[in-house]
């Protein structure tokens, strides 16, 4: 086990590249972010300057070739995911990339192959699994608290729906947005879905419907030891970002509410009421988003096995375009029939 810490390259200054910078400066302290790669570089220079990121380069290629850097964050665009754990292989380094690894399974298996071959680690940003509340749920399903489990259901809300130029290249909203309801579906059930059936339209945005897209879906999935799960989707919620959980098993349930900023309860003649609960995933899920690095960063230090697989990377993937499919051809679709 290492003593020393983690240096890190971090490929992205966007959103999400933000996220983990912030984690990682202040939250992190088994690993130190050597060096920050971005196609913009005034914003990959402001996001190191408020991080204390001593380098900053305008492409990967620099990143991928110092040999002080011994693992890399790839937080840039879906499209350039996989191109990126292969070469990132090819270099030694190990591997945490943000999901998905990409919308095609032929990338996604050139990719985990290419780690396979290289021998080092690799990690999925599904973040979700590391929230403490969800994680609950998922002990007590493991432990057999609610005996057995019969119904799944999740509700994933965005609080406002993406520009119209995002969703033209995300995928969809089964390999954007839904695509860690999947994987929460598998990681807290624990168990693989076998048939997806989808009913799903577009309520929020016209514009999301003329770029090819949904925006609003029920998606029914039913698991290979009988479970039967629900997750409901709909990317406005005017309250804000709502994301619950909840199993119903033989013994018992367990549930998950919203989190909020504070617990409060204002209580008057005309009401009782508590402030909205946070409104997007960088306030409701700081906490996950540092457990899942530490575990990375702990997993690399430490010689052990990441806590989420590449094939757990591709999984969600598959359900996304069985989802898809069930869509567009108006009837159950079993995951084996997605190649």
């Amino acid at each position: 086990m290492s003593t020393h810490p983690l240096n890190i390259g971090l490929i992205g200054a966007g959103r999400i590249g933000k996220v983990h910078a912030e984690t990682l400066a202040f939250r992190v302290p088994e690993a130190r972010t050597l060096c920050l790669a971005d196609l913009n570089p005034h914003a990959a220079e402001q996001v190191a300057a408020r991080y204390g990121i001593p380098a900053v380069v305008g492409s990967a290629d620099q990143i991928l070739a110092d040999p002080a850097i011994a693992a890399v964050l790839i937080c840039s665009s879906t499209d350039t995911h996989a191109d990126l754990i292969v070469r990132a292989a090819q270099a030694g380094k190990h591997i945490f990339c943000e999901k998905p690894i990409a919308h095609s399974l032929a990338q996604i298996d050139d990719a985990l192959a290419a780690v396979q071959r290289a021998g080092v680690k690799l990690q999925i940003g599904f973040n979700r699994r590391f929230d403490p509340n969800f994680a609950r749920i998922r002990a007590a399903v493991a432990g057999g608290e609610i005996g057995f489990p019969r119904l799944l259901h999740i509700i994933s809300r965005d609080p406002a729906p993406p520009p119209v130029s995002y969703v033209k290249v995300s995928g969809g909203i089964f390999l954007d947005m839904t695509i860690h309801d999947f994987d929460m579906a598998r990681f807290l059930i624990g168990d693989e879905v076998e048939e997806i059936y989808t009913a799903a339209g577009v309520m929020v945005d016209p514009a999301i419907g003329e770029a090819g897209d949904l925006d609003t879906a029920l998606i029914v999935l039913r698991f290979r030891h009988g479970v039967i799960g629900m997750i409901d989707n709909c990317r406005q919620a005017a309250y804000g970002y709502d994301q619950r959980a909840e199993i119903l098993g033989s013994a018992g349930k367990i549930a998950t509410e919203n989190c909020y900023p504070n617990q409060a309860t204002l209580s008057t003649g005309d009401c009782v009421r508590k402030d909205l609960p946070f409104n997007f995933f960088m306030d409701r899920y700081t906490e996950s988003f540092t457990n899942e690095i530490r575990s990375f960063v702990q997993s690399v230090l430490q010689d052990k096995p990441t806590a989420v697989t590449g094939l757990d990377g591709r999984a969600p993937v598959v359900m996304g375009l069985a989802a898809r499919k069930s869509f567009d051809e108006h009837r159950p679709v079993r995951l084996d029939e997605i190649h």
